[in-house]
């Protein structure tokens, strides 16, 4: 269930007219009320935190193997790996201050989930923190903690937890221990914490905090570390964070974010106010400006600096209006660019560039030898086409019956290798391809220059033969699209998938691995594959001699792919053994000289490197403020061409449109794969549902791309949703409003008397009026029959 409609169906027409009315009723901020409100307090030094003690009722925090039990199955974290936290932990993404378990392995340390109500000091708070963490592995949980209020009413808010450990794709926490214990003997897994920040009305007295159930240990449950509240009391500077971001076209500009939170009671309008940042040795060469922010909303702002190296300085941001500036003291702040070194401390300094946080839609290739037999088979015994190969030799993990189709389709004598002779890529026209991906929408695409089989779709010099200009199409079909790219289409970012092990390449033997026990797991085994009919060992066709797999081709493979075809984006996967340390660090280094902005995901085997996560298959029911990127096929099922797929089944354009909306919304990318066929050729059932999205996409392009999401709120029940840029506010509806009849929405909406209300591409204003619960947009007659997908309402506000 979706979480506003929660939210609706808890608090009622009570709390949203109160809400409301406290909202409408503000005055605009004036230069009294700035230096008023803002001088009282700010940041760090507004934080209550929460006691816990009485609530403790779990240890996650072990001495050695086996001595707590987190899970349920006697797994934990390393108590060691707490050293230096003395109880205490500050978010640097927050600036809040947080309790946090203390070094005694006698008691428990954290809350699981059991439905107990926390009372808390009552009193006007801005938003409620949290430590917490999932102790399914690689399972995200999810559920709805209630705020208890002085009047009588609540407010359900989902929190997402994601899981305390995951392999291959990593999910980075804002606490990241470097080991866990298993039950028997130790793991060097990293494991994590994660913090979540729930917006709470700032015009009512929070009381109590109710938490949900989560005890069943299939499942996974909800554990909480920590809680904290943050007490806002007018417009404040929340957080400063020194990040080593470079403003683009210039290399030597530091980007410093800047966190404001408005608690009200007045709003910001008009001219709204600029935010700059002073300290010695640190100028600011460009300011921030917010001209819409009511009470109970945050935003986060970007101010650009010239600084020098210097770590614990005290800085003073500047909010100014045309009248009068306040300011804000932050202590022990690090400036200036550094240079990136193999230490993991300074790889989680990187993080995704400004153009990808903007960009929200981009193509996934999935190309390869692979799309000869093209066989997932259908919903619900699909697969990954991708991987026909694994599954043939695996057919206990496998539901396609993959072993089954080779041998009806082939006979027992043909290999992998040999389809090499069918993938002629005789139809690729990389023109086209860009040409496509432009007229879909995307600004941005990744392509799989590598895939588990070892097959290089670039070149890949001397690490191995192995490749696209050897065998198949013999082209070098990276090379060409980049080039397509840059001359027909220079808009698009270009990025590559890189695969880190191959499954049958015996030079990976020493670093086989599979994620989990028993036949049914999916495996990296390094080992030559065995024909399962004849029991002959098969070709690895391209295989070079080398000492070692890491040093001598996986590190040099993405080294050909970040420096001779320049990749933007290094999308890695299955990282377990890895050089990541060593690649990460020069290319962070290269790109920072050359003023280019690249970015890196979550499946490099080292989680302190990750930029971005990326959920495959899933989008998430909440706003997560870390970076994400989902991405999934346009088959149901599959990222390479699957040739039992009906084109009925293919997702389409109106799918497409309001699932990239719905990840716009919550602070997330859509990466959307298409899988062509050997030839080269794209499905034309994919190709038609990416040119009509992309149709809609360009017509309603401001409201997606360089928008962030809205810190309230994400969703306005299941069909609706927000989006926002500093100078408008974007409601989508999914389901299109009645034609000439009011659309009420239940959700405090930044419309104020003067801003202009329009239907986004179309020249038809709307009018609009304030109402218990909400407000009240008159749909117009004039859009009975048009648009289609998704339907966009564009607040611009008033100067």
């Amino acid at each position: 269930m979706w979480a506003f409609k929660i939210f609706l169906v808890a608090c009622g027409a009570m709390y949203l007219r109160l809400y409301n009315l406290y909202l409408w009723s503000s005055a605009v901020l004036s230069a009294a009320t700035l230096t008023k409100q803002t001088t009282e307090g700010c940041g760090r030094d507004t934080v209550v935190r929460v006691p816990l003690t009485r609530y403790l009722n779990n240890r996650a925090f072990g001495a050695f193997p086996g001595d707590a039990n987190f899970n349920g199955a006697f797994e934990s974290y390393n108590i060691a790996d707490l050293a230096g936290y003395s109880g205490t932990f500050t978010s640097p993404q927050t600036g809040v201050d947080y309790d946090f378990p203390a070094s005694n392995v006698t008691f428990s340390d954290n809350v699981l989930c059991e439905g107990q109500m926390i009372p808390v000091k009552p009193d006007q708070y801005f938003s409620v923190q949290l430590l917490v963490a999932s102790d399914s592995r690689e399972t995200i949980l999810a559920n709805n903690f209630t705020f208890y209020f002085s009047d009588n009413t609540t407010l359900e808010t989902e929190v997402r937890a994601e899981p305390w450990w995951a392999f291959l794709t990593m999910y980075k926490g804002d606490l990241i221990f470097p080991t866990r214990f298993m039950q028997n003997k130790s793991d060097f897994n990293t494991t994590h914490i994660f913090e979540v920040t729930k917006a709470v009305n700032p015009a009512k007295t929070l009381t109590a905090v109710e938490l949900p159930v989560t005890t069943n240990i299939t499942d996974g449950r909800i554990h909480v570390f920590a809680m904290s509240l943050n007490v806002v009391s007018g417009l404040v500077v929340q957080n400063v964070r020194p990040t080593q971001k470079r403003m683009e076209g210039d290399t030597g500009v530091q980007m410093v974010e800047i966190t404001i939170g408005n608690a009200g009671p007045s709003n910001i309008l008009g001219d709204g106010i600029t935010i700059s940042l002073e300290a010695p040795g640190v100028k600011t060469v460009q300011e921030a400006n917010i001209k819409r922010l009511m009470p109970g909303d945050q935003k986060r702002v970007e101010v650009a600096v010239v600084a020098d190296s210097v770590a614990n300085l005290t800085a003073t941001v500047k909010i100014s209006t045309a009248n009068d500036t306040a300011a804000f003291s932050f202590s022990e702040l690090e400036f200036g660019l550094k240079n990136y070194t193999e230490d993991l401390n300074s790889l989680t300094l990187h993080e995704s560039p400004t153009w990808f946080n903007k960009a929200k839609f981009g193509i996934f290739i999935h190309w390869g030898p692979y799309a000869v037999p093209g066989w997932g088979n259908s919903t619900p015994y699909e697969n990954y086409a991708e991987w026909y190969w694994f599954y043939t030799h695996h057919p206990a993990a496998d539901k396609s019956g993959a072993q089954d189709y080779a041998l009806r389709t082939y006979g027992p004598d043909v290999v992998y290798d040999d389809f090499f002779v069918n993938f002629t890529g005789s139809k690729y026209d990389p023109k086209e391809w860009v040409d496509l991906f432009d007229a879909a929408g995307a600004q941005y695409f990744v392509f799989t220059s590598k895939h588990h089989d070892g097959f290089s779709m670039f070149d890949s010099k001397q690490t191995s033969a192995r490749n696209s200009l050897n065998y198949g199409p013999k082209r070098d079909v990276l090379k060409e699209l980049f080039d397509a790219a840059k001359k027909y289409q220079p808009h698009l970012h270009r990025g590559t998938y890189f695969s880190l092990p191959e499954w049958y390449n015996p030079d990976f033997g020493p670093y086989g691995f599979a994620p989990h026990e028993g036949a049914d797991s999916v495996s990296w085994p390094g080992i030559i594959a065995r024909n399962p009919f004849t029991g002959k060992d098969e070709p690895y066709t391209g295989r070079l001699p080398i000492n070692d797999f890491i040093e001598d081709l996986m590190v040099p493979q993405q080294e050909i792919l970040a420096y001779e075809y320049e990749t933007e984006i290094m999308w890695c996967d299955c990282g377990a053994a890895n050089g990541s340390a060593y690649f990460m660090s020069r290319w962070f280094n290269e790109a920072n000289a050359r003023g280019r902005q690249i970015t890196i995901n979550d499946r490099c085997g080292i989680v302190q490197g990750s930029d971005y996560g990326t959920p495959e298959y899933l989008t998430f029911s909440s706003v997560s403020a870390r970076k994400w990127e989902s991405n999934r096929g346009m088959d149901p099922y599959s990222y390479g061409y699957n040739r039992a797929t009906p084109d009925s089944d293919y997702m389409n354009a109106s799918t497409v449109v309001q699932s990239l909306v719905d990840m716009t919304s919550k602070n997330g990318n859509f990466l959307l794969d298409v899988g062509p066929k050997a030839d080269g050729t794209i499905v034309d059932a994919e190709v038609q549902a990416l040119r009509g999205a992309g149709v809609w996409i360009k017509k309603h392009s401001e409201a997606i791309f360089n928008t962030t999401y809205w810190f309230i709120t994400a969703e306005g029940g299941e069909s609706i949703r927000f989006t926002q840029t500093n100078e408008a506010f974007y409601i989508f509806f999914f389901e299109e409003p009645a034609a000439g009849q009011d659309t009420v929405i239940n959700a405090p909406i930044p419309v104020m008397e003067g801003d202009m209300v329009s239907v986004l591409a179309e020249d038809l204003q709307v009018q609009w009026s304030r109402v218990e619960g909400g407000i009240s947009f008159s749909w117009p007659k004039e859009m009975e029959g048009k648009g289609e997908y998704c339907w966009v309402l564009k607040i611009e506000y008033a100067a």
